[in-house]
């Protein structure tokens, strides 16, 4: 039944963000909350108010896929919220969860080493946000001394390391970005134990997070700038996205700076510092 509070939570926050003008409404008289009514919701999607309010109190175990398109237009979804709708309305088939265990293919670890002597920071994220595999500027950038440890991923580290705050100038920003993937993740992966235990552990020790949870923003993958004050190459600024890869349920973050800028600068200088460091660590599994 999770599943279906968290398709309430999530069909309420989506409704709470649209204004009427937004849908080509007009307002009338005083609003004493912001978003569409249920009703208005409801009428500009094509379903009873009934119906649709149903699904938001988690009472209604099926929709159809007509209804649920329907839903999500008057929603105005993007493709990504609208995917995490269909994965939060669709029905559970599994009763038992055989354990992820994610392996990084041979040729991944080889295009890491390759952008790693191209100065670019990169790394391949797993289903829960979990480090699979790192190069050698990109420990750098995050100031690890031998990689990260094994039980940290994206997340916690975002989340429990007050040294991510302090490199990261706009943490906020990203803070959001990493939420809304762990939220796409868990709408896609309803019944993975590992997922939810590490959900539980960043809602119970972490304040920001469990402000930015309850906005109910969802993200594939990541994309934007992160903006650096680092201690070896000062303030600078690298665009990142993800890329998917062939294994399920992987992809890897790439960090890049315009050519000759000075962020360039400051990336080439962390990778001649990290290349003059011993760094016997090589995480491949």
């Amino acid at each position: 039944m999770d599943r279906l509070v968290r398709l309430g939570d999530f069909l309420r926050s989506r409704r709470a963000r649209l204004n009427p003008e937004d849908v080509g409404m007009e307002v009338q008289g005083h609003r004493r909350v912001p978003g569409l009514r249920r009703e208005e919701l409801a009428k500009i999607a094509g379903v009873s108010v009934d119906y649709y309010s149903r699904l938001e109190q988690g009472r209604s175990k099926n929709a159809s896929p007509a209804v649920l398109d329907a839903i999500a237009r008057a929603l105005q979804l993007n493709e990504t919220e609208r995917e995490h709708l269909f994965d939060l309305a669709g029905p559970v088939l599994d009763h038992t969860y055989t354990p992820v265990v994610q392996a990084v293919h041979p040729s991944t670890h080889e295009l890491l080493d390759a952008l790693d002597r191209g100065d670019t920071p990169a790394c391949v994220l797993g289903r829960y946000t979990n480090f699979l595999a790192t190069n050698r500027l990109y420990r750098a950038l995050l100031m690890w001394d031998d990689g990260p440890p094994r039980n940290r991923n994206l997340a916690q580290l975002t989340f429990l390391d007050e040294r991510c705050r302090l490199l990261l100038r706009n943490w906020d920003v990203v803070s959001g970005d990493v939420t809304a993937m762990l939220r796409f993740g868990v709408g896609r992966h309803p019944q993975d134990p590992a997922l939810r235990e590490l959900i539980q552990e960043l809602l119970t020790a972490s304040d920001p997070f469990r402000r930015l949870w309850a906005v109910h923003h969802v993200h594939d993958r990541p994309s934007g700038i992160k903006y650096y004050r680092h201690p070896i190459a000062g303030d600078f600024s690298v665009n990142y996205q993800g890329l998917t890869l062939a294994e399920p349920d992987q992809y890897m973050c790439v960090h890049t700076a315009e050519p000759e800028s000075a962020s360039a600068a400051a990336l080439a200088l962390l990778a001649k510092w990290a290349r003059t460091r011993s760094d016997p660590h090589h995480d491949k599994k």
